[in-house]
């Protein structure tokens, strides 16, 4: 590769990580039907999700590397077409229109990187390979559990997607997670640190 198609993929490659601050801003539409104003951002979630997976991938012996590949750059797309709750996306292809965001956000990318988001990304949508199951439960257990907490912050109504969503986790570790999970108080992990000693 010779300086000047270096350069030019430094600057697509910049593109890029300026598309991905935009998810930083974007936030989770699905728990405004609950009411919830300040939710999450996509890359809020996008980041829980990874550690998620890590955990998921490790506990089925699966590639934790790829896992974390599928669920960091899973909804990168939402930089280009925001994210549409279940409503919304009665009304749209919404595969088509993340396909094609994602499509045209690597297509300036140097060819050797470009294939490998876009191989993750069919990977992903085949939900065939563990790694690519392990990734969609990691994004599901990321719900239920953000889910949890707004219950347990006082949103009742985030109850509804508990009631549903469990049923789609495919690996037995992400059940036995959410089992966990549910029953947990989300407030213990830091209540135990700040104990105050009379």
């Amino acid at each position: 590769m010779n300086r000047k198609s270096r350069y030019r993929s430094l600057d697509a490659i910049v593109n890029i990580i300026s598309e991905a601050g935009l998810i930083k801003r974007t936030r989770r539409s699905g728990w405004s039907v609950l009411g919830i104003g300040d939710a999450e951002s996509v890359a809020d979630h996008s980041f829980r999700c990874a550690i998620i997976g890590f955990f998921l991938a490790r506990l089925e012996g699966a590639s934790a590397d790829k896992v974390l590949l599928m669920t960091l750059f899973n909804d990168l797309h939402e930089a280009r077409i925001t994210d549409l709750h279940k409503m919304a996306q009665r009304y749209v292809d919404i595969e088509d229109a993340e396909d094609r965001a994602h499509s045209e956000q690597i297509s300036s990318l140097p060819k050797d990187l470009a294939k490998e988001l876009g191989d993750l990304r069919s990977e992903y949508r085949r939900q065939k390979s563990a790694e690519s199951i392990i990734a969609r439960d990691a994004d599901i257990l990321e719900c239920l559990i953000q889910a949890k907490e707004y219950e347990d912050c006082g949103y009742r109504k985030a109850s509804h997607f508990m009631k549903r969503a469990p049923r789609f986790l495919k690996t037995r570790s992400a059940r036995r997670l959410w089992n966990a999970a549910k029953k947990a108080d989300s407030d213990e992990w830091w209540l135990a640190l700040s104990e105050f000693k009379r």
